[in-house]
């Protein structure tokens, strides 16, 4: 709830914020009339008005959240926001190509940071785990069209690495 009993010299009343669709929503109701302040029943009814309308607010915050999940999603570019294509160096200096999935969880409330090896799991196995983590996290339904969406935005420069590493394995074996 974003309702708050504001009580300082410039101002004496609720104060209702929230950010829908990100536009600010900055709302005062004041506990105040004619220089006296206000008590009893007549408090108790702005404290319910300051309530409802943070209600509202929190419906339209909910709707626009929804609206542009798929948008929230992805980068300009078409990468998924979230999960990053990186080369981990390990202490013994070995390269390793990870995808690293670095999220806040609309699950668990808490920053989420794992990652996917390539090498250990494959391309199209690391990017699958590192989107049905996002998915979760993200409260994204394996059946949607947005996580088939996902499971398309695999970054295409691992995709040309990878075939090369292939390619190059392929023609060391003959």
């Amino acid at each position: 709830m974003s309702v708050k009993l504001l009580d300082n010299e410039a101002f004496y009343g609720y104060r209702v914020r929230r950010t829908v669709d990100a536009k600010l929503f900055q709302e005062y109701f004041s506990l105040k009339k004619g220089g006296k302040r206000l008590n009893g029943s007549i408090k108790k009814k702005i404290e319910k008005e300051a309530v409802n309308r943070d209600s509202e607010l929190a419906v339209s915050q909910v709707k626009a959240k929804k609206a542009n999940k798929a948008a929230r999603c992805f980068n300009p570019n078409g990468s998924v926001r979230g999960i990053s294509y990186l080369v981990k160096t390990e202490k013994s200096g070995t390269k390793t190509p990870i995808f690293q999935v670095g999220i806040a969880s609309e699950a668990d409330g808490k920053i989420i940071c794992t990652s996917y090896s390539i090498n250990a799991h494959g391309k199209a196995t690391a990017w699958k785990m590192a989107v049905d983590t996002f998915a979760k996290h993200k409260s994204i339904g394996k059946a949607s069209k947005l996580y088939k969406e996902l499971l398309a935005a695999i970054p295409k420069r691992v995709a040309k690495k990878s075939a090369a590493k292939k390619t190059v394995a392929k023609k060391k074996k003959r």
